[in-house]
């Protein structure tokens, strides 16, 4: 008489598709049960199904070994539900329960994620809980999963453009103050690579509204198609530390060679080249950092991300066209030569992103055919 609603079996279909195991826990008769679940799709045939008197029969390590077969738990009480949850975390697993009453409590308050019904749940019920579902509709705790993975996802795109970026000037700029300059009999402000105006405009503009606008990228196309992260991943994950081993492999010797090379034109025109092939390279890596995973041709940049990366090369070319500001930046107009270093630079960040990105996925393709 109460059916699922359409949204909630579109939800437990997501759920799948995500690596989220749904399970319904009832007081209902097990009939009843079977048949809403059935409907919703979440007991399949060959699924277990588990009443109140089946868990008394039952140890904590049987039902342990079980609890990945059954989908249905029916005629259960408080108890039984503590045990269910107690069960899934024995296996390693992340739980979430739902609930709404008094006797819910304690099950809301052992699972890693209590979630309360905001309209018909009790004080008690919410007071125990981490998230309150104001609609109680199950879809809305899919789309805040979907939520979660996609805020991870944006932070780790921010994390890894910044600290490419970071990093290879680190790099770059030591290696130049300390060994190559040194060499050539330059000291006091010689040596260094970039001045200090350089390396602020740098770190203020190029690294500035690229990196927000990473920050709001909309969700990759396949976000609750992935499995769930592993509970003690850190976020600097593979993907980010490869990122960052490519920058300090492709991007700073590029940067260093281009700007020795520049060297015997004067340091003026060194500094210059540097500068400029440093703000091109990093706005190429902001584009190619839509996505982790997928090419630009896949994951296209968004509207806000090219708005910055546009304003970002118009702004530094409003400022080298003009005297005063090109003084104030101590640089010197760039030639064909610096143009060629500048734009090859960046061709070669952008095809190494891509081929990064190309193995990354080869690797997600071969773990599920492993899987499956």
């Amino acid at each position: 008489m109460d059916p699922p609603r359409p949204e909630a079996i579109e939800a437990v279909k997501l759920c799948r598709m995500a690596g989220i195991k749904p399970v319904m826990i009832t007081g209902d008769h097990a009939l009843t049960a079977v048949a809403i679940a059935k409907e919703a799709e979440i007991y399949k045939e060959g699924d277990k199904v588990l009443r109140g008197e089946d868990l008394e029969k039952i140890s904590d390590e049987e039902l342990a070994e079980e609890v990945d077969h059954v989908t249905v738990y029916a005629r259960v009480s408080p108890l039984h539900k503590l045990r269910i949850v107690d069960a899934w975390k024995r296996r390693g697993k992340t739980v979430a329960m739902t609930g709404d009453g008094v006797n819910d409590a304690p099950a809301l308050k052992k699972a890693d994620i209590g979630i309360a019904m905001g309209i018909t749940g009790t004080e008690v019920a919410k007071e125990s809980s981490d998230l309150i579902l104001l609609d109680d509709n199950f879809a809305t705790i899919v789309k805040a999963v979907e939520l979660g993975r996609w805020i991870y996802d944006n932070i780790k795109k921010y994390l890894a453009y910044l600290l490419q970026a970071n990093l290879v000037e680190v790099a770059v700029i030591g290696i130049a103050a300390i060994i190559v300059l040194p060499l050539l009999g330059l000291h006091g402000e010689e040596l260094l690579p970039l001045l200090p105006v350089q390396i602020l405009y740098i770190n203020l503009a190029t690294d500035g509204l690229p990196a927000i606008a990473l920050g709001f990228s909309p969700p990759d196309h396949d976000l609750m198609r992935r499995p769930p992260r592993p509970r003690r991943e850190p976020v600097f994950t593979r993907e980010v530390v490869e990122f960052i081993i490519r920058a300090l492999i492709v991007e700073a010797p590029i940067l260093m060679l281009g700007f020795m090379h520049a060297l015997p034109m004067g340091l003026d025109v060194a500094r210059s080249r540097l500068f400029l092939m440093f703000i091109a390279v990093e706005l190429t890596i902001a584009i190619n950092c839509r996505s982790l995973i997928h090419s630009v041709f896949v994951a296209k940049p968004h509207k806000l991300l090219m708005l910055s990366i546009v304003w970002e090369s118009f702004l530094i070319t409003l400022l080298v066209s003009i005297p005063a500001t090109r003084q104030a930046l101590h640089i010197v107009p760039p030639s064909i030569m610096d143009l060629a270093w500048i734009i090859g630079s960046s061709i070669i960040t952008f095809i190494s992103i891509e081929l990064l990105k190309k193995i990354e996925i080869h690797r997600i393709v071969e773990r599920a055919i492993q899987t499956s």
